[in-house]
């Protein structure tokens, strides 16, 4: 067996880089230097211990964007246990169904969750040794644990393969699916991250993805490669810019909403960012058009547009346009070429064995060291997506060009199918963007009973506009076949989003799509075989 332990790195960090900063907290007014984040993981890893934790135990950790939950997950797999992010707003109910599902040995989570949250799920917590930030309602509270350690050395022998996270979806399809992710998936997924930014110690990332999402390796790659976190609660413009000039942000984190706030970002705007060199977008489909104004704003900003998944954390076996390769946007289309050891190829939905030629559309699949295991105790689902050869089926529709570069067109299920004809909403939605009063558009399916589907589409206008139906719909008209063409408009003040970036399509087509109960699946799936 091979020994690794991924936070092995801290250690040598804090030789190297010792007294550099490390994480920089504006909110809390904290800035914690490499030495002492190693010294921190430590005390609470030995802490951990002393609770009677041990390996393959899991840990949920729900405590938001902050320095605290970098340090959790570190000490958590630095003795071998197993990381459980969940996002600090989910409600007792949702919480029931992780902690009944992940069975946790521990909790660390914020006080508004302990005293408003943890008291109402429905699960047996009696065994469970829960630990607040601050101690309330009876818990143990960070620092009293952190000061119980004793031993020095925390490092548990792990192999690669060992499980060190199990990162729930985000449950926009149903009931959340647990990916096993291991030692070896974090290390494929900080040396990709690494190489797509060309990231070295001299870089300062502003860091705004929700730390109970894989989009936090960003902030860890950071860490991991001796340069500085500095961490966003949410993001907010004027504050993102200030924190932008004030620490030097070399690399932004970003996503289509935050790529748009910017673009629309008031004159002056530029200055503030003259120190960045790149931005990462990526979580949902970044509109061609919003692409190409970003690029005319700021054009000494690359965009890094990447492509991942819970799955295969973010790009640790996936796809990117990386940093000086932005020839491969295509235009400002593409989402890159596989990255590191990735292999990616298109396959026919309705039977994965056939692989289809390029420009064909198709789902993305994807075979590297980021690939998880597995969905946690879901044999089912598992064999589902997880292939025996080591191929992991996306649910994402796209395509491959003759370079072996990716285009996405849609999620599998969002696909409309109405008589026959496939429309991808993304298609759509790069046509709608051009209009001059269209800020946001989301296309989705509603229920027709002659043609199965329609494609119909929410818009947010821009402050201070009017538009008709009529007028949006003579718009597309003019641009794109008539069949793609969206029979239904529905204006809206603004667009159901999780986490503030990925559209919820299923919530628009529920509300909005009029399908009989229970039908919607089954009219999809009779039409497509119909084709």
């Amino acid at each position: 067996m091979l020994v690794v332990n991924f936070t092995s790195f801290l250690d040598s960090n804090a030789i190297y880089y010792g007294a550099k900063q490390a994480i920089i907290y504006p909110k809390g007014r904290k800035v914690i230097t490499y030495k002492e984040l190693l010294d921190m993981v430590n005390e609470l890893a030995s802490g951990l211990r002393g609770l009677g934790l041990q390996k393959g135990d899991r840990v949920i950790v729900c405590t938001g964007n902050r320095p605290e939950t970098i340090t959790s997950y570190f000490a958590i797999w630095r003795i071998g246990a197993i990381a459980v992010p969940v996002n600090p707003d989910f409600k007792s109910e949702e919480l029931t169904i992780i902690i009944n599902d992940a069975e946790p040995k521990a909790i660390i989570a914020l006080d508004d969750v302990c005293l408003n949250v943890l008291p109402k799920v429905d699960a047996d917590l009696s065994k469970v040794k829960v630990i607040s930030l601050n101690g309330v309602n009876n818990t143990l509270s960070l620092s009293e644990v952190m000061s119980s350690s004793t031993a020095k050395r925390t490092l548990e022998n792990c192999s690669l393969d060992d499980l060190c996270q199990i990162q729930y979806t985000s449950g926009t399809t149903g009931r959340p699916k647990g990916a096993m992710l291991t030692h070896g998936n974090w290390m494929a997924a900080v040396e990709a991250e690494r190489w797509v930014l060309r990231l070295t110690e001299n870089d300062v990332y502003l860091g705004i993805y929700p730390h109970f999402h894989v989009g936090v390796s960003w902030g860890i790659t950071a860490l991991r490669y001796g340069a500085t976190f500095v961490i966003m609660e949410r993001f907010n413009l004027e504050e993102y810019l200030s924190l932008a000039e004030e620490y030097g942000a070399t690399i932004l984190s970003g996503m289509p909403p935050v790529l748009y706030s910017l673009v629309h970002a008031p004159q002056g705007s530029e200055d503030k960012l003259k120190s960045a060199r790149c931005i990462i977008t990526g979580g949902a489909p970044t509109p061609e058009e919003l692409w190409r104004k970003f690029t005319e704003k700021y054009p000494h900003i690359e965009v890094v547009n990447a492509y991942g998944l819970s799955e295969t954390i973010v790009v640790g076996t996936a796809t990117a346009v990386p940093y000086q390769f932005q020839h491969l946007s295509k235009g400002f289309r593409s989402i890159g070429a596989p990255i590191g050891y990735c292999e990616v190829k298109i396959v026919d939905p309705e039977n994965p064995l056939i692989e289809l030629k390029p420009g064909e559309v198709g789902e993305i699949a994807l075979r590297g060291p980021g690939v998880a295991k597995g969905y946690w105790r879901n044999s089912e689902e598992t064999a589902k997506a997880f292939l025996q050869d080591g191929w992991f089926l996306t649910g994402d529709l796209g395509y491959l060009d003759e370079e072996g570069v990716l285009y996405i067109t849609a999620r599998k299920k969002d696909v409309i199918v109405m008589s026959g004809w496939k429309i991808y909403p993304a298609e759509v939605e790069n046509v709608l963007l051009k209009h001059p009063k269209v800020a946001e558009v989301a296309v989705f399916s509603k229920y027709d009973e002659r043609r199965g589907e329609i494609p119909a589409a929410a818009v947010v206008l821009k402050p201070g506009v009017k538009a008709t139906s009529e007028e949006i719909i003579e718009f597309c008209k003019e641009r794109m076949a008539s069949y793609k063409v969206p029979r239904y408009i529905i204006f809206l003040d603004s667009l159901p989003k999780m986490g503030g970036w990925k559209i919820l399509y299923r919530e628009l087509r529920e509300k909005y799509g009029g399908f009989p109960k229970r039908q919607e699946h089954v009219m999809k799936v009779v039409l497509t075989q119909n084709l």
